[in-house]
């Protein structure tokens, strides 16, 4: 076959996807003292993104190098699950943020532990269960005329992936405008306490707001074009709008790392560990709350 430059793009994205977040991971599991219910959560994003980048390595390698039906359904599967299991992991994200600042007071008890247990079993096995769809049989392989602008995925199935996405949206969008409001009312009411409107509070609580903003802006650009082509766009239209919508939505488990864990002090601070072996005290590091925006 002749090399398609948007599978190389692809390729060279699901790289840079697999090295940060393997970056992310060993960190993680290096560090014992990276185990709060917050970085739990962010482990299991980078674990799903890190799948997620070394199926499109695999889907490249697969595609140009063996052949075959079964490999071509068993990427793809495995392609569906391990977005799906990041998108799920941002949206327990979500929901983490919001109850450690609707419960503060119970966030660090043993119920936040198994409620963020119970939010990632039940994220990786719906996500597990997505991805086998195709495998076994939701796929177009021998009717073409029910094909999806992603083969060999079924126009049903990429229906159900994209109405799961956009509720999934919805989801966020809801708790992050909450949030917006218990910081701005956390804010008010320290500003009543010391009688007055320091310019410091505002500056926080605006820095926070466009935080929030930038999180879900980066979340919903990077996967909304996608989802939308999957529900109004024909098989029979050329590749590379796919290719074309595509692209941007892996790009967010590109972002992720960044936005979820290489801006956290603990996170840096355990980098240093790692590669220089010592930790230099005379650096300061501020430990962010699972609060922190």
């Amino acid at each position: 076959l002749a090399l398609n430059p948007w599978d190389v793009m692809l390729c060279v994205s699901g790289t840079a996807i697999a090295c940060e977040n393997a970056l992310v991971v060993a960190i993680i599991c290096y560090s014992p003292a990276l185990r709060t219910p917050m970085f739990v959560l962010v482990g299991s994003l980078a674990t799903a993104d890190l799948l997620a980048g070394l199926g499109l390595i695999l889907n490249f390698v697969f595609q140009y190098v063996i052949r075959s039906e079964t490999v071509s359904l068993l990427t793809v599967g495995f392609l569906v699950a391990s977005f799906a299991a990041s998108v799920s992991s941002l949206l327990a994200i979500t929901v983490d943020r919001y109850l450690s600042l609707y419960n503060a007071l119970t966030y660090y008890s043993e119920r936040t532990v198994l409620c963020i247990h119970t939010m990632l079993a039940g994220a990786w096995g719906v996500s597990l269960c997505l991805g086998l769809l195709p495998v076994l049989g939701w796929n177009c392989l021998h009717d073409r005329a029910v094909c999806s602008v992603v083969r060999p995925l079924t126009k049903s199935n990429v229906t159900l992936l994209s109405a799961s996405f956009f509720l999934i949206f919805l989801i966020m969008l809801h708790l992050y405008i909450e949030i917006c409001k218990i910081v701005c009312r956390h804010a008010h009411q320290i500003a009543l306490q010391q009688h007055f409107l320091t310019a410091s509070h505002y500056v926080t609580t605006k820095k926070g707001v466009s935080t929030l903003a930038i999180i879900l802006g980066t979340f919903g650009a990077s996967w909304l074009p996608f989802a939308i082509y999957c529900v109004v766009g024909d098989p029979e239209y050329p590749s590379v709008y796919t290719y074309a919508t595509l692209l941007p939505a892996t790009y967010n488990s590109m972002i992720n790392p960044i936005i979820y864990a290489y801006r956290n002090q603990e996170i840096q601070r355990s980098m240093w560990v790692l590669f220089c072996g010592c930790f230099q005290a005379k650096v300061s590091f501020r430990s962010r709350s699972p609060s922190d925006v």
